[in-house]
């Protein structure tokens, strides 16, 4: 657990008794403040009292001598408008922070690597530990993803925290400088939170912020918002420019299968691509160039990545190979929760028979649309089904209105060994749970459940 100096007596509050918000309130009750702990559900409260945790209504308490609140990042402060704790907040004077920030004000000697990007953050962010972890390093690796950031080890000077950040953690977090900061990419999301996408992309580019010396900056090159970005950087801290293409020179990314490092004096192909296998498709070759690029900048030997590379394992729902059965492999892609988080998933196969649907992002399918030829079928799920068939049907892709998983993996089961659809069974929803699952972990808990009740049937 982190302890944070300074905290002894302070009056902090805490709204938000979830997942890093106990873990919060404990390590700050363990730094000898006096805390103030709200949670809006009553379940959370009174599982947060059964643990000594003081609840305190923060609508109505004294805000007197509270100089910060710690706002769980799913809380809003801003748009779409704001919670009244957080305006209770601003009239008191309390700065607004999160989890991560209160990590950072009591590590200041630690190394910082930060990871954030609209796709494929938990999947650099995952990989980048994973290297370090390879090369001998002491790390956590958390944040967004993963363990609360406060249950970390405190590890000191030389130890290495790799966070993920969401927009939400960075817009409320400002006692980090991140040694090496990771933007992958940036496309229309939380759109509701900031107001507008120019204030998703200020909110993502604040990875960026801070005066520490040496610091790195990776940065995606493979869109327009992340390319402005980089532009903005130049003066003020080493870039390092990724793409899933073909790198130019300075950057690190792919030409065909190789994953090419060009920063240095002559090109140098770091791995074929093809013996990393839980790395597929051209988005996940950005996401070993800009893993490269970080691990570069903290002194890792390039065949230290290397190697590391081809034994990393995906995370949990992130093309996550479920299990192969009768020679059709099932893979397990809920985490893609937009049309645009799909199109990642279908560029890494062939051919593929789909299961999509959920509750719809209303931004339309057409982003869909160039690969729309790799898919054999589509069992189709959900609130979405009705709209996603149509839009299917108008570009001649067949599907099947499935409406529950149970029914879509075995009939996808059946079409894929009766030798006339694809060998791949892939769930990569294109929309959110929420309509059926509390989760895009518990989507895809269950699309794994299906397919191992059809290995016990095998």
């Amino acid at each position: 657990m982190i302890r944070i100096p300074g905290y002894e007596k302070k009056r902090i509050a805490v709204m938000g008794l979830g997942v890093a918000g106990l873990p919060t309130v404990r390590a700050l009750m363990a730094s000898g403040a006096h805390v103030l702990a709200w949670d809006d559900g009553a379940e959370s409260r009174n599982k947060a009292a059964a643990l000594g945790i003081p609840v305190v209504d923060l609508m109505s308490a004294d805000w007197a001598g509270v100089d910060t609140l710690v706002l769980s990042p799913g809380i809003p402060h801003t748009f779409p408008k704001p919670h009244p704790v957080a305006e209770r907040a601003r009239k008191a004077d309390a700065q607004i922070v999160c989890d991560v920030d209160l990590l950072g004000r009591a590590q200041p000697d630690a190394i910082y690597v930060g990871i954030t990007g609209t796709n494929g953050k938990s999947t650099t962010t995952a990989l980048i530990a994973h290297i370090l972890k390879s090369a001998g390093r002491t790390i956590e690796v958390g944040g967004n993803l993963g363990p609360p950031v406060l249950d970390f080890a405190p590890l000191g000077k030389g130890g290495i925290y790799v966070l993920e950040m969401s927009s939400y953690q960075l817009e409320r977090t400002f006692s980090i400088s991140f040694d090496v900061a990771v933007l992958l990419n940036v496309s229309p999301n939380h759109i509701d939170r900031h107001g507008d996408l120019a204030g998703y992309v200020a909110a993502k580019a604040r990875i960026f912020a801070g005066n520490r010396k040496k610091k790195t900056a990776v940065v995606g090159a493979d869109d327009a918002e992340t390319r402005r970005v980089a532009d903005t950087l130049a003066d003020r801290m080493h870039v390092v420019r990724v793409t899933r293409d073909e790198p130019g020179p300075g950057m690190v990314g792919a030409v065909g299968t190789a994953l090419v490092d060009r920063t240095g004096d002559a090109p140098r192909a770091v791995l074929d691509m093809k013996d990393a296998p839980d790395l597929p498709g051209r988005h996940n070759a950005q996401n070993a160039a800009a893993a490269y690029a970080a691990a570069r900048a903290l002194g890792v030997a390039p065949e230290t990545i290397a190697a590391a590379m081809k034994t990393y394992r995906s995370l949990p729902h992130r093309l996550e190979r479920v299990a192969t059965i009768g020679g059709v492999t099932y893979v397990n892609d809920s985490k893609a929760t937009s049309p645009e988080a799909t199109v990642w998933a279908l560029t890494s196969y062939d051919r593929v028979i789909w299961i999509a649907g959920g509750l719809s992002k209303e931004v339309g399918y057409d982003a869909l649309i160039p690969y729309l030829p790799k898919i054999a079928h589509a069992f189709l799920i959900g609130k979405a089904a009705g709209e996603i068939a149509a839009f299917l049907a108008k570009h001649g892709i067949a599907a099947t209105a499935s409406e529950t998983m149970e029914r879509a993996v075995p009939a996808a089961h059946a079409l894929a060994t009766s030798g006339k659809g694809a060998r791949v069974v892939l769930l990569s929803p294109a929309c959110a749970s929420f309509d059926q699952y509390r989760s895009f972990e518990k989507r895809g808990d269950d699309f794994r459940a299906q397919v191992q009740k059809l290995g016990a049937g095998a």
